[in-house]
């Protein structure tokens, strides 16, 4: 069996890092906040194996790729720019696309934008959300008390010194915090009487990272080498770029109003885990609900039991065994 090899490569005016693996029709995999091409090592494995040619990026901002130090070079047009010269530098004419969390935003809008060129989605923990009439962070939850999480990220400077202090400690602790086995512990926890931890609102003065983190032994489906590798990596990259991200997201309500009203038209499957506290955001199980009505082409939507935010590190057998079989269905392009 081949191995997962890196390399740089030029496109849309950066440098980008891929890993890749294995030959035939592409598959392209893009990861989330705040982890690195390293989320998807099982699947590229699997992808590979089942007679896929596999890349997956560090997206700008993030490993070993290029991290540009404007913020307004973080918008999803620079994303979505950035797959499609990936595309383009590796003389690939199509792909599928399969992203988690943030990446899975960047391939529900590159399905939407370029069908051209990404014949089909997959995107896990993250729905497809409507163009909404107003900026979103207008819509974000605030009280006297907190803040959402996303807003706490806006602010250039204290979101990356509180996550960049100890990037190890603050990768093991959000791996686990946001985990099914984390949110399994956070529950077990408020019965017994303690507080009821919402990993969405961030206390006003205090800071992202909550509650009485990771456990000294890290379940089954992480472990500490893993740590090691992300923590390395935020190290040395710090955070800045990682948060970039979410200092676009009015500013992409702005630059995507072209596209209000747009359908997914591109076969897509959508994945996610029960107790992702992503679906706990207001508005979340309408959105799930009336999928179909933003993506006619989406041909199942599949729940994993127990299952948090990291679904293809927590699940890494069944997301690939779906992946597989709905790439395996789609028409050969």
């Amino acid at each position: 069996m081949s191995t997962t090899t890196q390399r740089i490569i030029e496109c849309n005016g950066i440098h980008i890092n891929i890993a890749e693996q294995g030959e035939g029709p592409l598959v392209l995999l893009v990861h989330g906040f705040p982890e690195s091409w390293f989320s998807w090592r099982h699947q590229i494995d699997a992808l590979a194996a089942a007679g896929f040619r596999v890349v997956a990026p560090d997206l700008r901002g993030y490993g070993k790729s290029d991290a540009p130090q404007e913020i307004d070079q973080y918008t999803i047009l620079h994303l979505i720019g950035d797959m499609v010269g990936i595309l383009d530098a590796l003389g690939a004419a199509t792909a599928v696309i399969v992203g988690h969390d943030w990446g899975a935003s960047i391939a529900w809008q590159a399905a939407l934008m370029r069908p051209d060129r990404f014949r089909a989605v997959a995107a896990l923990s993250v729905p497809l959300r409507p163009r909404g009439k107003a900026p979103p962070t207008s819509l974000m939850p605030r009280t006297e008390t907190a803040q959402f999480y996303q807003l706490y990220f806006m602010e250039p400077g204290p979101a990356e010194a509180e996550l960049g202090r100890d990037p190890r400690a603050t990768i093991r602790n959000m791996l686990f915090g946001a985990s099914g086995d984390g949110v399994a512990a956070a529950r077990a926890a408020a019965a017994a009487g303690g507080p009821t931890p919402n990993l969405a609102m961030v206390p006003k003065g205090g800071g992202f990272l909550q509650g009485p983190g990771a456990p000294k032994a890290l379940p089954s489906w992480i472990s500490e080498n893993d740590i090691d590798f992300y923590g390395e990596e935020f190290k040395r990259t710090g955070f800045r770029g990682a948060l970039n991200y979410y200092r676009n997201i009015d500013r992409n309500w702005e630059i995507t109003g072209a596209t209000a009203g747009m359908q997914v038209s591109v076969p897509a499957l959508y994945i996610a885990g029960d107790r992702d506290f992503l679906l706990s955001f207001p508005g979340t199980d309408q959105l799930l609900a009336n999928q179909k009505n933003f993506v006619p082409g989406l041909r199942k939507v599949q729940m994993l039991p127990g299952c948090g935010h990291w679904t293809q590190q927590e699940r890494r057998n069944e997301v690939s065994t779906a992946l597989v079989e709905f790439i395996r269905t789609l028409p050969s392009r």
